[in-house]
């Protein structure tokens, strides 16, 4: 169940309801690719810093171990030791960006496994399978994920398949939630918006699908090529006919400040590979800017990454320390960029949803952009 908290202008402050438990939301996803955040980082961990829901990917997993492995092994959350909600995407964007590798069909799509050149078959049907068999709490409908500044003629045909897609999609995971040995009997099912950066196709697809009435709807194929305001745009025309009483997920985005403008808008799910992604190279997330720990300047700094900070990796250890770990290729160094980008991740949610609640989300929004991009030691960094 989804229930609108309270509004600020089109900012939504919201709780969903799960059989894995509540997220409240505005919220971001923690990405764990294959079961696991990369960087080291434990379930555990995770728990620590307050992470609330985490993402994994229906096309990793169905690689390696398989999903049926994954089932046999009573389902994601007990593989993981995660009780907490796991979002599987549908394996679509991973599956289209092999672009050498795969064939589209109307029945699905033909392509080669990258771990050992398998000829594999995924349709919406074995998507919602393997999903199943992962037994997560939200699973994404199976989509094209067409590239943002494709043709018109084909990123029309691109999303009527798409919609095609996802009535299968939708009448298989209400047959699998019906079966006596589906692990999850209440997995929820989203259904996704497509339509490059064409504003006609995307409010046409967004009316099409709000029909289905699914468990929440997400906006893809955005921060694929094309410009900040172009998605920016996307979404002013897109999410106002989605419908407000159910979820609304921007996929695969983004830094802080497209959170941010995002949240404005009305979306309350995000998730990104970039708080990890840039951890793991040492670049780190502050409320002064991202800063670099491989920079000389931070040979003989004993402050922590930010002071204040409540992270575990704050608490304890110094820049030159990370650093020197860092420039020695130790793990740890990597593991603790990453423990701290995800909890300022974590907690700049928990402050969007406060301000929120607070009616002072614009004011939120200009100061934490200001800080953020005013202060910042190593201007230049995209935030």
């Amino acid at each position: 169940m989804y229930e609108i908290l309270t509004k600020d202008g089109r900012a939504k402050r919201a709780r969903l309801s799960t059989v894995h438990g509540t997220v409240e939301t505005p919220v971001f996803m923690n990405v764990g690719t294959a079961a696991a955040i990369k960087g080291a980082v434990a379930t555990s961990d995770l728990e620590q810093i307050g992470t609330q829901i985490e993402l994994s990917n229906t096309y990793h997993l169905h690689v390696r171990p398989g999903d049926q492995v994954v089932k046999k092994l009573g389902g994601i959350h007990k593989f993981m030791s995660w009780e907490k909600p796991v979002l599987t995407d549908s394996g679509g964007f991973q599956v289209f960006s092999l672009a050498g590798l795969r064939k589209i069909k109307e029945e699905g799509v033909y392509f080669n496994s990258h771990v050992d050149g398998r000829k594999i078959f995924m349709g919406p049907e074995e998507s919602m399978q393997i999903q199943s068999n992962l037994a997560s709490t939200i699973a994404m409908a199976f989509d094209e994920c067409a590239p943002a500044k494709a043709e018109r003629d084909y990123i029309e045909a691109s999303v009527a398949r798409t919609t095609r897609w996802l009535a299968r999609c939708k009448a298989e995971m209400e047959r699998l939630n019906g079966l006596p040995d589906t692990i999850n009997k209440k997995q929820l099912l989203f259904g996704i918006n497509q339509g490059g950066i064409l504003p006609d196709v995307r409010i046409r697809h967004a009316k099409e699908i709000a029909e289905m009435d699914l468990s929440g709807y997400a906006v893809g194929g955005l921060a694929v090529g094309e410009s900040h305001e172009e998605m920016y745009h996307i979404l002013d025309v897109t999410v106002p006919h989605l419908p407000e009483g159910k979820p609304t997920y921007l996929m695969g985005v983004g830094t802080p400040a497209n959170i941010l403008e995002a949240v404005e808008r009305g979306v309350d799910f995000f998730d990104c590979v970039y708080p990890t992604r840039n951890g793991r190279h040492g670049h780190v997330y502050t409320n002064q800017g991202k800063l670099n720990l491989f920079n000389a300047k931070y040979e003989l700094d004993q402050a922590p990454i930010e002071e204040g900070c409540g992270c575990p990796v704050c608490k304890r250890y110094s820049r030159a320390y990370i650093r020197h770990l860092l420039k020695a290729k130790e793990m740890l160094g990597m593991r603790f960029c990453v423990l701290h980008n995800l909890w300022f991740y974590n907690t700049m949610m928990s402050e969007i949803r406060e301000a929120i609640e607070n009616h002072r989300f614009a004011a939120y929004k200009k100061e934490k952009l200001e800080r953020m991009m005013g202060a910042s030691s190593e201007k230049g960094e995209r935030i």
